[in-house]
């Protein structure tokens, strides 16, 4: 910068400055760490003293708490296969097998076990849940062996979701995914063995049982619809058909969601006499106009079965005017499983059902972190650190709502 004026030979002074900004990127970069104990031994009695090696996240396996949390969040967060990372990894100079990454994910999974079964625990205690399944692919060696198609099966990701935030709850919200090899109800009747309340979910047939009297007369769960479910069966047959009545429909369950946006985040006793006072009078217009409509238009149509789906749950549908913290649908558990649909695009299959569990147990941890306002990998990072050496009776001080990081995690952070 010049120092005096090129017209008048003047000096300049300072008037001010304009700053502007750049975003750059420092890239990642992977580091050996080396760890040298020191031996020492007794001159008398040549006993040999060394201090006890640092536990590591796996053990016997090189990979850091770092590295760990990175593969972890790339893999079943950002969606991004092992194969993928595999070559991420090579540009930086090292070779790390896809073999030894699947390894890695297993033992991240097993050394965080005793963490994902408190989340577990403290999901299924809840008397109100929301729940979830969806479909992934499963390489099945023993079919193909067989001659039973390309060896794959079809798989089950289920998620359970307590989430108190719309109606002001004091606990926090956390997710728990469970994996099975088929959608067989024994699966869901295992999962929800132990928990009683409400269940909202869809149309599952495996959860009859969870909704039938037992020899008490009381049942396992209250079941609460989804009225969102019953809006889409709406939408498709008014975007097939443009059917009027499809799309009264639509305006009609819309009316309902007007409410429920003004008394989102409000205490339940709030919630719950608004809805008396403003959409009751609508569930209950809108039962008198379906009983009518479903007389007047063929029986075997889309349009019959969509009223026909509402009708025969009518009383789960209307759960939601009785009790302020039942949702009016089951958007928290569609939510969760959201991920596992964009990660079908990208990994495309569990390689096992051992695979399978570990994605579920993955995303347990993941998305648990998330939906308490923590970025994953920190998390991660932090509690592969530290859990080896963290007392078993205070391990709650490491679950995602609870979790606060240390002061080395701290300043990799910033």
């Amino acid at each position: 910068m010049p120092q005096a004026c090129f017209q008048h030979d003047g000096d300049l002074r300072v008037v001010g400055e304009d700053v502007s900004e750049l975003i750059d990127m420092i890239s990642a970069q992977l580091k050996v760490i080396e760890i040298a104990r020191v031996k020492k031994s007794c001159r008398r009695c040549e006993k040999i003293v060394q201090k006890p090696a640092p536990s590591r996240p796996i053990p016997r396996s090189m990979a850091g708490p770092n590295l760990l949390a990175y593969v972890l969040t790339s893999k079943f967060d950002d969606h991004l296969p092992l194969y993928r990372q595999n070559e991420i990894f090579a540009r930086m100079g090292a070779d790390i097998p896809d073999t030894t990454l699947v390894d890695w994910c297993g033992g991240a999974m097993k050394t965080l076990a005793p963490l994902i079964e408190k989340i577990e625990a403290e999901i299924m205690a809840s008397d109100l849940l929301h729940a979830d399944d969806t479909p992934i692919r499963v390489l099945d060696r023993g079919r193909r062996d067989k001659g039973l198609g390309k060896g794959v099966k079809k798989g089950r990701i289920w998620a359970y979701v307590r989430d108190q935030r719309p109606w002001s709850g004091t606990a926090p919200p956390r997710a728990v995914y469970r994996f099975a090899p088929d959608w067989k109800e024994e699966h869901v009747l295992a999962h929800l063995g132990e928990t009683r309340g409400i269940l909202q979910a869809d149309g599952y047939k495996g959860y009859a049982k969870l909704y039938a009297a037992g020899p008490d007369g009381k049942s396992q769960f209250r079941e609460a619809a989804c009225w969102t479910h019953l809006r889409r069966d709406f939408h498709d047959v008014w975007t097939a058909t443009k059917s009027e009545i499809a799309r009264e429909a639509l305006t009609r369950i819309g009316a309902l969601y007007d409410v429920e946006r003004q008394i989102s985040g409000r205490p339940a006793e709030v919630r719950l006499a608004v809805r008396q006072k403003e959409s009751r009078p609508k569930v209950d217009a809108f039962l008198n106009w379906a009983e009518k409509q479903l007389t007047r238009i063929p029986g075997k149509s889309d349009l019959a079965k969509a009223f026909r789906y509402g009708l025969s749950r009518w009383p789960s549908f209307t759960l939601f005017l009785e009790d302020g913290r039942v949702a009016i649908d089951n958007n928290p558990a569609e939510r969760a499983l959201r991920p596992i649909g964009v990660g079908r695009r990208n990994w495309l299959f569990a390689g096992s059902d051992t695979g399978g569990e570990t994605l579920a147990r993955a995303m347990t941890v993941i998305e648990t972190a998330k939906l308490n306002g923590l970025d994953p990998q920190a998390f991660l990072a932090d509690v592969l650190d530290r859990i080896h050496d963290h007392m078993n009776n205070r391990l709650a001080e490491l679950l995602p709502w609870n979790w606060s990081p240390t002061d080395q995690s701290r300043n990799e952070a910033a």
